[in-house]
């Protein structure tokens, strides 16, 4: 069952002080700025994310690098995150001396509160689509506030409290925690089976949607994808809601259809058509400038939601052509040698086979060498055959030991597991990650394409990467590309 337990909202001017354990991760350090932007005393501390627990201190939080029970203070309220451990100081803590403990998707709730919320969930995409409706709102004006689980190219943070009606989510179906929002608008990307070490089964996880899509306030709309079969079960449980239910894809049966999806470069174009209740027939191009056909369907998502929140289809589609990507969203990082370096987030089968199929585009007849990064023992378990399929798409593939986050090792359970599952014995197990840029030095061609890949620290290898591709031909190391240099764009890290 999904670890976390729903409990009642807590408005935020009655949160007190608050106290974030694990501040430094995406979704925490986000919710936290909000709070701070509106005037709640902040407190948090972090084992790792020196940039992020600086950037906070900046806005007037008290930060603290480690955890020690004396960082609590006098906090009233203390967040924490389901990848903090019972055995975490700070929380035993404020344990023992009976303060509010609530999840974090309890505080994302308190800041959601009074205002018009569209929360995007799904197994894949989530940061995507998100992004892409925060930008869209952006340019129309909206002045949205935005948490997302990533990084917005665009602005260089990953939320703020904007200072229009609205206010863009992502929700995190992993612990079950969505259940404690309560949108006005809610995106559903697709359903299929992960977190399976929280989940018993596919059943299950649908079940947790049907009951997210329960939350949406009575008038408001769930937007789900027609071509993917968990999303289109979760909004056939829906009809009977007193919601609109409405559907966007490739799917003959989409509300908001796509059509013509043609790939140029980092980009695509695609048709998007639409039968909408407030503007009327609508039919026209939307480029934006990120790959792949599943990037077509995170920013037909977005278009919807922003359509059905009000803003004209016209100014939407404008809109999504000045989309510039999220971090560790097949984010550039650099070439060298006529080698190309692109990072990527993609830990589940899924996402591996989707970004290394638009890889496979932007490489037009080079090859693509893939350098992945297991995430989590229980995954790897799991969905370690799959993974190894997927890494098949690769030419080429090299993959690290497993970024254990929040989990204990498991015996047996390692990287090789993946790596000798893709398919012809293209893969090579290297779990010193140090050896990986002279690794590909030795192998990548001009022509190539390289995709790091993972939810761990992986990304972290992409400017040496390029450094060492642009020393085979003599050019002195500098900044990698448009990334900038190593460490920008680093994951959450265990704790958020």
């Amino acid at each position: 069952m999904p670890l976390v337990t729903p409990v009642d909202l807590v408005p935020m001017d009655r949160l007190g002080r608050v106290h974030f354990i694990g501040i430094g991760g995406a979704g925490m350090s986000g919710i936290a700025r909000i709070m701070l932007a509106r005037g709640v005393p902040v407190s948090g501390s972090d084992a790792g994310s020196a940039a992020v627990l600086a950037g906070l201190a900046g806005l007037g939080a008290d930060v603290h690098a480690g955890h020690a029970a004396g960082n609590v203070g006098a906090a009233d309220t203390v967040v924490v995150s389901s990848a903090i451990r019972d055995t975490n100081p700070e929380l035993a803590e404020a344990r023992r001396r009976g303060l509010r403990v609530i999840p974090r998707a309890a505080a994302l709730a308190s800041i959601m509160s009074g205002r018009r919320a569209t929360a995007v969930a799904g197994t894949h995409g989530k940061t995507t689509t998100t992004s892409m409706l925060t930008t869209i709102l952006r340019r129309c004006g909206a002045q949205p506030g935005y948490v997302i689980g990533g990084i917005l190219a665009e602005t260089g943070l990953g939320a703020e409290d904007g200072g229009g009606q609205d206010l863009v989510v992502e929700a995190d179906e992993s612990d079950g925690s969505f259940l404690m929002l309560t949108p006005h608008a809610a995106v559903i990307t697709n359903v299929e089976a992960d977190h399976l070490d929280n989940y018993a089964g596919l059943a299950e996880i649908r079940a947790a949607f049907e009951a997210f899509a329960r939350r949406i306030g009575p008038g408001g709309v769930l937007i789900a994808c027609a071509d993917d079969p968990g999303a289109r079960a979760v909004a056939g449980a829906s009809g009977d809601l007193p919601i609109r239910v409405l559907g966007y894809g490739q799917s003959a049966a989409a509300d908001y259809r796509i059509s013509g999806v043609t790939a140029h470069g980092m980009g695509s174009t695609f048709t998007m058509t639409a039968a909408t209740s407030m503007f009327g027939e609508f039919s026209g191009p939307v480029t934006i400038a990120v790959p792949g056909r599943h990037n077509a369907l995170n920013a037909a998502a977005a278009f919807a939601a922003a359509v059905e929140l009000g803003f004209p289809p016209a100014d939407a589609a404008a809109a999504l052509s000045a989309y510039s990507g999220a971090q560790r969203r097949m984010e550039p990082k650099g070439t060298g040698d006529g080698v190309r370096v692109l990072d990527s987030y993609a830990h589940h089968p899924t996402e591996v086979s989707a970004d290394l199929a638009a890889a496979r585009d932007l490489a037009d007849g080079g090859r693509v060498i893939a350098v992945f990064q297991p995430h989590l023992f229980s995954r790897t378990r799991i969905f370690g055959a799959d993974l190894g399929a997927a890494l098949g798409l690769a030419d080429e593939a090299i993959v690290l030991d497993i970024y254990a986050a929040r989990e204990d090792p498991e015996p047996g359970i390692t990287g090789r597991l993946v790596a000798d599952a893709v398919p012809g014995g293209r893969a090579r197990f290297l779990p010193d990650a140090g050896q990986v840029p002279s690794a590909i030095a030795e192998t990548a061609k001009p022509g190539d394409l390289v995709l790091t890949m993972g939810a761990g620290d992986v990304t972290r290898l992409g400017p040496d990467i390029v450094a060492v591709l642009r020393a085979r031909v003599g050019v002195p190391a500098g900044p990698a590309g448009p990334a900038g240099p190593a460490g920008h764009g680093s994951p959450a890290g265990p704790e958020g």
